[in-house]
Order: structure tokens, then C-alpha cells, then sequence
């Protein structure tokens, strides 16, 4: 018959109830606290508070002192006007040097009008293929590789209610992408809108729809056709559907503290796993099976065979003279019929690639040192009728790359005395 309170043992309904009606019957204080298994004293404060008596715990609101000026304010508090907090509170520290918190004068209002008028939610079942809720789960305690701590990132389609989930040691922004990537490709398709969270890889500034997306995610989502919905701030019923998804992971994933020798071990594992779990599972929209739902949603699913390359930093940039463009902190050389031209240039995780008009124009690797990058290739060509191919190689820039590309133990040494004659003269 008790309850715990943030100030300590309070009767519960039940037990009080039995306490006025054993007082009205007559009962002594002994025999209701005896039949209700409680202090005497507690009976004695029960009945007090019957009685309308004060028990001394009570706080003087500090809004009290300005009643008639809240009052008048407050249009003398007519029930069903909706009042503005916040306007009230500036209104009483700038005219009348009010010292309490916003929070006090909450509260004032709450006790003088009662709880404010409660938001019926309504309840939305999207159409296949028309969205995909994503989210992230975290595994701290989980140890990968002998590495201690792991996130998952889970999407969920909001039909057929099948998921994907993709185990990752990051979360930066080229992780954020390549999951994404991952999990369309086990979904077999790309939906119309993907519902996200506020985190910083998705939301550069902001949160919801007047939020500024992160550029890569955006230039990313173009190419893949997706539209990204960020859900409002502090409103996980939004995305309830893909809550409900981390919440079924703890039930047939992963131990929180398991072992795994690799990433790929566990993700083979979660694979399987999960569509041995779905196999059971019924989605709500249609009434059948997940992966019966699933099958008929893939008809309105995108293609994902062409889904761009994960990058994690993007920027345009003009095509110079010599046929490079600067990026990252180095040259890199572009086909020579872009010179003038702006294109977009991408670094990858094991590349920098170059783009125009949303074609890949030009390839290079990013393990090299060197700060200038060429493919010999961009230089050669006809002329088109904006640029003119740059000049042939002479007699002397041919020679020296047929020697660049010997090894030095197999240059001759009549080579590097022929090759200081042609340039003496």
C-alpha cells in the first residue's frame, strides 16, 4: 500500500481511502492504523489534511506577492486561454524586478489554471516504399577486434516494417554515409524519404525541418534520390517506428558485453540473426509476415546498384590552366578539356574523386605523398571547341618519362649522356 516519493514513504490511494472511510465509521486512530498497516502518525496526518489544516511543509510561491499584476495580465485567468510563460516572466522582471525563474512562474500558472490542454498525436501508416526510419543503437561495453565499443546504425522500412542493420567502430561523417549504403543494399532498394535524428553527421545546423543539412548527406541523398526528413527536436514518437526497432535489438542481438574477432563476424552474424527473427515477426500495415510485406514493398523500392561512393568532404573548385584543381591541400589533374570549367571534387576513403555534371570525370588514390597527383591520360586528346589540347611532348619530355619509368639499375648510362647533348643544343 505505499509508494515511493522523491521525499520519501507516501500512502498510496487505496490506503487513504481506507483511512477516511474507517474514520467516519467511528474507528479510533489505534484501530485505523492498525487495520491499515500504518504509523499513527500517518493517520493523524491523513485526517488533518481532511480537515483543511496546513502541515507546515508548504513553500510560499514566490509569484504569490505579484497575484494582481498576473491576474490582470492573464485577462483574470479564464480557462481555455492559452498564456504565454515565457512573455509573462520577461514582463514581470523588465516592469515590475521580479526575481524568480521562469520555471517559478510556470508552476504559479499550473496550480492557478490546471494542466494545460493535452495533444492528440496522429497516427500515420506511410505507403510502400515511401519511407525508411534511421536511427543509431550503441554497444559500448562490446568488444570488436579486441577494440572496446561498437554502434549500430538501424533502418527500418515503415511498411513491411524489415531492417537493416550495419555495425560500425565510427560514426563520423564517411561511416554515416557508407552505412547507409549498407543498408540499402540489404533492403534491396531505396525508399522515398529517409526519417532521421538531429545528429551532426545528418544536421550540419539546427534540428528539424528549419535545420540545415550536413552538405555531404545532402549531395549524397541527391544521387541516391532519397529525401532526407530530419524529425523535430525532442520527439522520439516521430520516429517510433525505428525506436521500436532498437528496442527489438536488445531482444534478439548481440550480448551487450560479446566478444567478436572482426567487424565481418559480427555483421554475417547479425544478418542472420535478424532475418531469422523477422521470418516470425508480423508487420501491423499489412497483417502478414515482415518478409512476405517486404517482397511486395521492393516493387516501390529505388534502385541501389548505383549508389555513390561515401565521401566525407566535397567542395567545387575551379580547373586551372595546367589541368589540375586544388583540393585537400594538393594538386590533382583533371581531363584537359574542363579547363575554366568548376567541378565538383570528393574525398573518399581510399580516393579523391572529380565530377562533372554528376559523372566521374577523374580517379585518383589518396595513399600517395606527392602534392601534385597526374594521370598522364587528361592530357591527351583532340581538341574541343572551347579548349585546345595542350602541346605534344618533345623529343627530350618523352625520353625522360621513358626514363621515369625505369628502374634506376636499368638506365643505361649513353641514355643520360644523349640526353644532355639534345638539350645543349
Amino acid at each position: 500500500g505505499f509508494r515511493i516519493g522523491r521525499t520519501g514513504v507516501a500512502l498510496s490511494k487505496e490506503v487513504r481511502m481506507t483511512i477516511r472511510t474507517l474514520a467516519e465509521r467511528g474507528c479510533s486512530r489505534r484501530g485505523i492504523a492498525r487495520a491499515a498497516r500504518v504509523s499513527e502518525r500517518q493517520v493523524r496526518y491523513e485526517l488533518s489534511r481532511e480537515e483543511g489544516r496546513r502541515d507546515g511543509r508548504g513553500k510560499v510561491e514566490r509569484a504569490s506577492p505579484l497575484e494582481g499584476v498576473i491576474r490582470a495580465w492573464c485577462g483574470g485567468f479564464e480557462v481555455g486561454v492559452a498564456l504565454n510563460a515565457t512573455a509573462l516572466h520577461e514582463h514581470l522582471v523588465s516592469e515590475h524586478g521580479y526575481g524568480g525563474s521562469l520555471r517559478s512562474v510556470q508552476r504559479y500558472l499550473r496550480r492557478r489554471l490546471g494542466p494545460g490542454r493535452v495533444r492528440a498525436r496522429r497516427r500515420v501508416e506511410t505507403p510502400p516504399g515511401a519511407q525508411a526510419q534511421a536511427d543509431w543503437a550503441e554497444a559500448p561495453r562490446m568488444r570488436v577486434g579486441g577494440r572496446r565499443g561498437v554502434s549500430a546504425f538501424a533502418l527500418r522500412l515503415s511498411y513491411s516494417r524489415k531492417s537493416a542493420v550495419v555495425w560500425s567502430q565510427l560514426k563520423d561523417t564517411l561511416s554515416w554515409l557508407w552505412v547507409h549504403g549498407e543498408a540499402f543494399v540489404r533492403l534491396k532498394g531505396v525508399t522515398a524519404t529517409v526519417r532521421v535524428d538531429n545528429v551532426k553527421t545528418a544536421m550540419a545546423r539546427g534540428a528539424g525541418v528549419w535545420g540545415e543539412v550536413n552538405r555531404a548527406y545532402l549531395r549524397y541523398a541527391e544521387e541516391a534520390r532519397f529525401h532526407i526528413d530530419p524529425c523535430p527536436p525532442r520527439s522520439p514518437e516521430a520516429k517510433g517506428k525505428i525506436e521500436r526497432g532498437i528496442l527489438d535489438l536488445r531482444g534478439w542481438g548481440p550480448g551487450p558485453t560479446s566478444e567478436w574477432s572482426s567487424l565481418e563476424e559480427l555483421q554475417a552474424w547479425t544478418d542472420v540473426r535478424l532475418r531469422e527473427w523477422e521470418s516470425r515477426r508480423t508487420s501491423p500495415a499489412t497483417g502478414r509476415g515482415v518478409l512476405e510485406s517486404w517482397e511486395e514493398e521492393q516493387g516501390f523500392l529505388g534502385d541501389c546498384t548505383g549508389l555513390p561512393e561515401p565521401f566525407d568532404l566535397m567542395g567545387r573548385r575551379p580547373v586551372r590552366k595546367d589541368c589540375t584543381v586544388a583540393f585537400d591541400g594538393r594538386s590533382w589533374s583533371v581531363p584537359f578539356r574542363l579547363v575554366g570549367a568548376r567541378v565538383e571534387v570528393r574525398r573518399c576513403a581510399r580516393r579523391v574523386q572529380v565530377l562533372d555534371r554528376g559523372e566521374v570525370v577523374a580517379e585518383h588514390p589518396r595513399d600517395g605523398r606527392s602534392l601534385i597527383v597526374r594521370d598522364l591520360s587528361h592530357y591527351e586528346g583532340a581538341s574541343t571547341g572551347r579548349v585546345m589540347a595542350p602541346a605534344p611532348l618533345g623529343r627530350i619530355g618523352r625520353r625522360l618519362e621513358e626514363l621515369g619509368a625505369m628502374a634506376p639499375e636499368e638506365r643505361p648510362l649513353d641514355l643520360y649522356a644523349a640526353l644532355a647533348e639534345v638539350a645543349r643544343w
